[in-house]
């Protein structure tokens, strides 16, 4: 691509700084400090078939589920790379238990944000080629600044939210992300290093004709999420659509968001409470989703609106353009009233 009517994503970064409501500069190296860490990610998942990082390390995480290495690897990158900056108080990682307290040179706590952040997404898929993802989402701390930080930094709603995006390590490996001014995506060109405004100002289209969920888990799925697939398989209208389902969330919702089309991932009777995370997962997405005009809940209501009561809640996610997110919740509301 020729790059000299490009902006870089360090340039967008400063020339956007001033859209911050607190605006010292630290969000703007916070936000770098997450951009140096893909850069290292990008080039250990684009090794990882050649080199001995695939596979399982042989031990969980706190979800219980088997560690990729590569995985490990990711969260110690992100952890590293915003430590060593000093541009965060705390992190709360979906692959580690508990948060991390992050202490400036002089042992004080002085920054005011912190970052919960899924350091691969999809890691189960690298080993057979398909793109994996990092997601971040950015809070201001609500604990005085200057002492440790504590739980209910991160404990907050999404509408809290200063900062959230996610990174997609695929055909080509872009940063997407929103400070609340709308939803920009920035395209790596790996022979240089350097990321360049490729997707501005992203917008979900109203509707769409893709709908993408496991319809292998149909059986238990809740009868509205049934009633709702049904709906978009008939012959009528615009219908049927068609069905996408990568198991990649950055990847569902990234082509989601620029051809329009529904991501799902409900409560099932295994999982009664869903599988994403709130934190890790879905209050990142959802504000991009907001910010892109489109509509995030977990089927009844809105998803930045719940109030999370530990680090790795997990919540049913019903996502993407307006229109089909609506449809699909008039759906949940019927099956229940029937019941």
């Amino acid at each position: 691509m020729s790059h000299q009517a490009l902006q870089t994503l360090g340039e967008f970064i400063i020339e956007k700084q001033d859209d911050f409501k607190y605006s010292t500069g630290e969000l703007s190296r916070l936000i770098s400090s997450i951009r140096i860490a893909t850069k290292i990610v990008n080039r250990e998942v684009n090794k990882a078939g050649i080199a001995d990082i695939i596979g399982k390390v042989g031990t969980e995480n706190i979800q219980g589920e088997e560690q990729q290495k590569l995985d490990v690897l990711a969260n110690d990158i992100f952890i590293a790379a915003l430590s060593q900056r000093e541009v965060v108080c705390g992190i709360a990682s979906e692959e580690s238990d508990d948060f991390i307290e992050v202490k400036c040179t002089d042992n004080a706590h002085l920054s005011k944000y912190v970052v919960l952040i899924d350091p691969l997404d999809g890691s189960s898929n690298i080993d057979v080629n398909v793109s994996v993802g990092t997601i971040f989402s950015i809070y201001r701390r609500v604990s005085d600044p200057g002492s440790p930080v504590e739980l209910r930094d991160f404990l907050q709603k999404g509408v809290n939210q200063v900062a959230a995006g996610y990174v997609v390590y695929g055909s080509s490996t872009m940063i997407v992300y929103t400070t609340g001014n709308g939803v920009n995506g920035f395209t790596l060109d790996p022979s240089i290093g350097t990321y360049y405004l490729s997707h501005k100002d992203i917008k979900f289209p109203t509707s769409g004709k893709i709908y993408s969920i496991n319809e292998g888990n149909y059986a238990k799925f809740p009868q509205g999420v049934k009633d709702y697939i049904k709906y978009c398989q008939e012959e009528e209208g615009d219908r049927p659509y068609t069905s996408r389902y990568i198991g990649s969330l950055v990847s569902d919702f990234h082509r989601n968001m620029l051809k329009g089309g529904i991501y799902i991932y409900p409560q099932t009777s295994q999982s009664p409470k869903g599988k994403l995370r709130l934190l890790y997962e879905a209050n990142p997405m959802a504000f991009l989703t907001e910010q892109a005009g489109g509509k995030c809940s977990d089927g009844f209501k809105r998803i930045m609106e719940i109030e999370p009561t530990e680090l790795h809640q997990r919540v049913p996610f019903f996502c993407g353009s307006a229109a089909m997110v609506t449809k699909a919740e008039e759906f949940m509301a019927k099956a229940v009233d029937k019941n």
